[in-house]
């Protein structure tokens, strides 16, 4: 069945110059394979889509039952610079959280 990922994770965000940091935690342990196995840096990239120009790269955090997801060219330029409302990418790991994935019944 399909969730979005604010069923089973929660998500923080930040920047770096034209980077923007997302860090998708598990609700519960049990639910980081599902995580892993369903949320790629592929599949993040598709769903931001227009906004990332860049790569995702996707960092692993079992122990913490975590995942850190760094989009390149993703911020207009950066807070100093970017024309955008959210230039410091606040907001991204809200928008992460409405990614729908496949979990088991």
């Amino acid at each position: 069945m399909k969730v979005r990922l604010v069923d089973i994770a929660h998500a923080r965000s930040g920047d770096k110059g034209n980077r923007s940091n997302i860090g998708l935690i598990a609700l519960k342990p049990e639910y980081y394979p599902i995580l892993v196995e369903q949320v790629t840096a592929e599949r993040v990239k598709e769903h931001f889509a227009g906004v990332c120009l860049g790569k995702v790269e996707r960092f692993e955090l079992a122990n913490l039952n975590a995942m850190n997801f760094v989009l390149h060219d993703a911020l207009d330029g950066g807070g100093t610079l970017s024309l955008r409302a959210d230039p410091q990418g606040k907001t991204l790991s809200t928008a992460l959280l409405r990614m729908e994935i496949e979990v088991p019944a």
